[in-house]
């Protein structure tokens, strides 16, 4: 037993008396340390004492952003039906505006003593947030899986869909039919995703545009990646003349759709709008929306595997796994008109 404790305590980085602790279930320990232990345990392949075993019960957190973009949901379902499969349950937490912070959430599920943690588009997504708190899971040997984002200062498995190439493959859509001022909606520079769907966008300009680089860049709107985001976005973008505009996901195309629609302009005969995402109803819309399918089901299985390879003491590459997207053809595109909607001056937003 003393062998077994050492071995423990080595492993999770406390000591012998902590690890006591936690086996006899006696207070005094923090959750961060509880699960350290608890990891340890599992990695080493000893069994859990009985009065844990039904406190792990194959728990694994789920941590996304908001419900009310229709991609986060899908990956959802697809990860809970995956992980039940497997004999785990996914413990679920979103985040909206105003709600439960990723920070608090995390405390939450080590407090659950849930045996990994995946997030999809969480905080690792801002190229600005800090770190620390991927990290700090990480020292205590909580597998974790994270979906969309990479971050290479972060030393954990990535499973994301390839953004550049998502870009690329829209640009050349539109400038098949003859499309040459294109315009970006996207939302905020500081997430990882926006930034390689600039990449994408501004490479496939290059290559089937021939505008100089500066007017291209005059055709990207950062705003937010919402409906009124897209609407403010696109305001902008119609004004600079462009006949197609590319939604940074599909509810910001919506908005690109109501821009056009409260000037009078028709989709797609006077201006084409594209998405990103490939969500719930785009094939439904009027018209139905031409997208970016993301491999919401293989990208989903893929950090379910990884997860659980993880939990089983198999470590999995510290890389990004790619999945390239699927170009999906619909009604709101169409060949670029014989005469585009005239260009406005650019119009002034205040914000604040």
């Amino acid at each position: 037993m003393t062998t077994r404790l050492a071995d423990i305590a080595a492993h999770a980085g406390v000591s012998e008396a902590t690890v006591s602790r936690v086996l006899n279930g006696k207070p005094g320990v923090s959750p961060s340390t509880r699960q350290a232990v608890l990891t340890a345990l599992d990695v080493l392949g000893y069994e859990r004492p009985a009065r844990l075993r039904q406190q792990r019960a194959g728990l694994i957190g789920l941590i996304i952003p908001e419900l009310t973009n229709p991609i986060f949901p899908a990956f959802a379902e697809v990860i809970e039906s995956a992980l039940a499969r497997h004999g785990y349950m996914a413990v679920l937490c979103s985040q909206a505006p105003g709600g439960v912070a990723e920070d608090d959430y995390i405390e939450m599920l080590l407090e659950r003593g849930v045996a990994g943690i995946i997030f999809v588009n969480g905080l690792h997504a801002n190229a600005r947030s800090d770190r620390a708190r991927y990290v700090r899971l990480i020292e205590q040997a909580l597998p974790v899986v994270l979906v969309n984002g990479y971050r290479p200062d972060i030393d954990a498995p990535f499973i994301s869909n390839d953004d550049v190439a998502s870009l690329e493959a829209i640009v050349g859509h539109l400038a098949a039919m003859g499309h040459r001022r294109i315009g970006l909606a996207i939302g905020q520079d500081v997430y990882v995703p926006t930034r390689r769907k600039t990449e994408g966008f501004r490479r496939a300009m290059a290559a089937h545009t021939g505008l100089p680089a500066d007017e291209v860049e005059s055709l990207v709107v950062n705003t937010m990646y919402t409906v009124e985001g897209g609407q403010a976005a696109a305001a902008k973008l119609l004004d600079a003349g462009c006949t197609a505009i590319c939604g940074g996901n599909d509810i910001m195309a919506l908005g690109a759709i109501r821009a056009a629609r409260a000037r009078g302009l028709r989709v797609p005969e006077d201006v084409s709008v594209t998405g990103m995402d490939d969500s719930l109803l785009t094939a439904y819309l009027d018209p139905p929306l031409t997208t970016i399918r993301q491999a919401v089901r293989e990208m989903s299985m893929a950090a379910v595997s990884t997860v659980l390879d993880e939990i089983r003491g198999a470590r999995s590459p510290r890389t990004e796994l790619l999945f390239r997207p699927e170009l999906v053809v619909r009604r709101s595109t169409a060949p670029v008109p014989a005469a585009p909607p005239p260009a406005r001056r650019l119009s002034t937003v205040q914000e604040g």
